[in-house]
């Protein structure tokens, strides 16, 4: 019996009139489900006052003091992870992937929300690590923000391969040799009190390991 690799898919040549064998394709799963929060942790940064993560008409909305929101789960290593989520004029934001849950702007992945915010690094960045300095979508407007996290072999070294989307359009793929940050939660960031992010849509689609 030969099998052929198509699309994911296996061939299977026989005597019979070949068949496809699929494995189960992988499902998004949804973080949010447009009425509560429940099961998510925010943290406020010390000292820093206080903070709100509301869910208001469908929707999640981050105002006031710095904190960070925190998903349920804290395990996720392999994964796409994309979220619907606009920042207000001048406001700033991030998406964190891998990061611990602790009350800190500083560790694990963060992806940057930010459209006109004095901070020149925008939507799109990896911060810290890739800088993205041109406004990809307008203020107050709502966009997706998917991020691919995998660790796979690169030329014989496993190494963290990170792939960043924005509204369906690839910006760049990175390479963290280092493997900065291995695994954790998954989190969005209050920055300042003038800034307001709003959060319509949260969902995940675990990948198998790689290696």
């Amino acid at each position: 019996m030969n099998r052929l690799l198509r699309s994911g898919c296996w061939l299977v040549l026989g005597l019979v009139a070949p068949a496809f064998a699929c494995a189960a394709d992988e499902e998004w799963v949804s973080l949010f489900d447009g009425k509560s929060i429940e099961g998510w942790t925010s943290l406020e940064l010390a000292g820093k006052g206080t903070s709100q993560w509301v869910v208001k008409d469908g929707v999640i909305e981050g105002s006031g003091k710095q904190s960070m929101l925190f998903s349920p789960k804290g395990h996720y290593k392999n994964f796409r992870y994309r979220a619907e989520l606009k920042i207000n004029d001048k406001g700033n934001s991030g998406m964190y992937v891998r990061t611990p849950k602790e009350a800190t702007f500083t560790k694990g992945y963060e992806i940057q929300v930010n459209s006109s915010h004095t901070d020149p690094i925008k939507t799109g960045s990896i911060y810290t690590f890739v800088h993205v300095y041109k406004q990809l979508v307008p203020p107050d407007t709502f966009f997706t923000q998917e991020v691919q996290v995998v660790d796979k072999d690169y030329r014989g070294k496993i190494v963290t391969h990170i792939k960043v989307s924005v509204n369906g359009e690839v910006l760049y793929e990175f390479l963290d040799h280092n493997r900065s940050w291995k695994e954790g939660h998954f989190a969005f960031q209050q920055h300042d009190p003038g800034s307001k992010v709003t959060i319509r849509k949260v969902e995940v689609m675990e990948l198998p390991d790689t290696k």
